[in-house]
């Protein structure tokens, strides 16, 4: 089971590991790390993971976000794969100036996940049959 964060995040949060990729070039960054958030509405990719991809910012495509606290920033967007859990997810996402990105429910409720806050750690459950 992966542990919670305690270094970036007080109180300790949940992070995973995933692997970012270039379908066109088929290059790929492996452990980035991305915090399991079911409060946001979007996934954000750190953007220095995504320079070492060598994928090109969409120019036309800049998103207003709005925080918790009611602060609004912009983000720029790629196209990329974001593999994790042994799934594939493609398609537009946001970036973040953050070394930890955001895995929001974009991708989130895709997936089932047990967080364990009392243990400081998350697991995907198993199905019967797996």
């Amino acid at each position: 089971m992966p542990a919670y964060d305690a270094i970036r995040f007080a109180p300790p949060a949940p992070v995973a590991l995933v692997t970012l990729r270039n379908a066109a070039s088929a290059a790929s960054v492996s452990d980035v790390p991305m915090l399991l958030d079911s409060g946001a509405d979007v996934t954000l990719l750190p953007r220095l993971a995504v320079e070492r991809l060598g994928l090109s910012l969409d120019p036309e495509a800049v998103y207003e976000l709005l925080s918790f606290d009611g602060r609004r920033s912009s983000a720029q967007a790629v196209h990329a794969d974001l593999v994790f859990l042994s799934r594939t997810f493609r398609g537009r996402f946001l970036l973040t100036d953050q070394a930890c990105g955001i895995l929001g429910r974009d991708i989130l409720n895709h997936l089932a996940l047990l967080l364990d806050g009392p243990n400081a750690s998350w697991q995907e459950p198993r199905v019967a049959g797996d």
